[in-house]
């Protein structure tokens, strides 16, 4: 049975088998968790994410792609692209979220891993009301772990702020 939790932390520094990023569509690295994930993580993932964009193009909102941790204490990384708030209809930026959580989650079990660490996608720049995606997160989560209940240990939702960790702790049990 997997586990469910969420801590306060950077998480450049969590120790787990995957660690997700939320990128921008480029995968060039940017501002907030992407571009501290890159400065942590090192060139390879750059290098990585170019080689992914030359064959396939940018990433689409709430697509998933692997590549090399890097310097990260992970042993994978996982990019993945949020909605921008109001750029859509509520309903879409919704579920466009919560394909992010679960697409990160089928390309995770793909590997041997066994622990994944998810930022707080979208709520940064991209402006997404905190509490709706905290609650999209866990949803979205919760309903994919229901069907794959063996594939991970933990999952863990790492967040940057008092604000978003007191969101998931009134989710969470």
């Amino acid at each position: 049975m997997t586990r469910l939790e969420a801590i306060l932390a950077d998480i450049t520094t969590v120790d787990v088998d995957v660690i997700v990023n939320a990128a921008n569509s480029s995968l060039a690295g940017g501002g907030g968790v992407d571009g501290a994930i890159h400065r942590a993580g090192g060139p390879e993932i750059l290098d990585d994410c170019r080689a992914i964009v030359a064959a396939r193009g940018r990433l689409g909102t709430g697509d998933a792609v692997l590549t090399t941790a890097g310097r990260l204490p992970a042993r994978h990384l996982i990019h993945t692209v949020g909605p921008i708030w109001g750029t859509l209809p509520e309903d879409e930026a919704i579920a466009l979220l919560a394909s992010a959580y679960q697409n990160s989650l089928q390309l995770a079990a793909q590997t041997t891993a066994r622990t994944i660490a998810f930022p707080n996608i979208s709520t940064g720049v991209y402006r997404f009301p905190k509490q709706l995606a905290a609650e999209t997160a866990v949803g979205a989560v919760r309903s994919w772990v229901n069907d794959h209940s063996e594939a991970f240990e933990t999952v863990t939702f790492v967040c940057f702020d008092d604000e978003n960790l007191a969101f998931y702790r009134h989710l969470l049990p």
